[in-house]
């Protein structure tokens, strides 16, 4: 496994630049100054392609922090259709880049035998292989007063067994919790952070950190003040965008301004 730092690195999710492609992704990235990349792979080749992303990590000389799994609903057939195969090929790939974290959203309901075996399989993969398998906070879908529970065992990793947790606080924001609730719940569980920011309306709305209602500031510095060393990633929706660029700097320099220490 990769050797952590001392401080929280601060990392930029490839879907972050969002429809421009993984190399896009690299190159803002080494461009803006982050630390790190999360390769989301996805419909992208390129994002699927170890020799590629590799190449391109040495190109811009920017190191490979994590590998998100494609576990999206437009991702069902990324790395074929079995999904316990598509985790294999992801910690493969974050061995074989340097990554130390594999994301993992948990599964659709619809995928019962997956979900039926799940925790349990985690577990096991991560006996397997020098990697941390995160699994992401998810949310329920709503459509007006109607709520459908998509995910199991469930979209709360809380009272599940998993070693290792992805918060992402646009999820919490679409869930209507509280990010800071969700990390004091999961104590030394936690091992990653997707940055982002909600309002709390019923899209998963990946907004730049501090535009929400999450209280990024207040969870960040409570986290440097805690020493946590795990990667911070920058995982936004930029589509809109007047600017990527300028959002992109925003959630880089909220990020390092509130994951410093409170001096003593």
């Amino acid at each position: 496994m990769s050797q952590r730092s001392s401080h929280p690195m601060v990392s930029l999710s490839t879907s972050s630049v969002y429809p421009d492609g993984t190399a896009a992704g690299f190159e803002a990235a080494a461009r803006l100054g982050y630390d790190g990349v999360e390769v989301m792979v996805g419909l992208d080749e390129v994002s699927a392609d170890t020799t590629a992303v590799k190449a391109l990590a040495q190109a811009h000389d920017i190191p490979i922090v994590s590998i998100h799994a494609p576990c999206l609903l437009v991702t069902q057939r990324v790395w074929g259709t079995d999904p316990w195969g598509k985790l294999h090929r992801s910690a493969e790939m974050a061995l074989d880049v340097g990554a130390d974290t594999v994301v993992v959203h948990p599964p659709f309901r619809w995928q019962r035998e997956y979900a039926r075996g799940f925790v349990e399989g985690i577990a096991r993969l991560e006996d397997e292989y020098d990697v941390a398998f995160a699994v992401e906070n998810m949310y329920p879908w709503r459509s007006g007063k109607r709520e459908f529970q998509a995910y199991a065992p469930g979209w709360d990793p809380v009272p599940f067994d998993y070693k290792n947790v992805t918060v992402d606080f646009s999820h919490s924001a679409t869930a209507r919790i509280d990010s800071g609730q969700l990390i004091e719940d999961l104590g030394d569980r936690l091992a990653h952070i997707h940055l982002t920011d909600g309002s709390g309306s019923m899209k998963d709305e990946h907004l730049i950190p501090g535009r929400g209602a999450q209280g990024c500031d207040r969870i960040l510095g409570r986290l440097a003040d805690q020493g946590f060393t795990g990667h911070v990633v920058v995982e936004v929706n930029t589509r809109k965008a007047d600017d990527r660029d300028a959002d992109l700097l925003e959630a880089l320099a909220f990020a390092r301004l509130h994951l410093a220490p409170t001096p003593v």
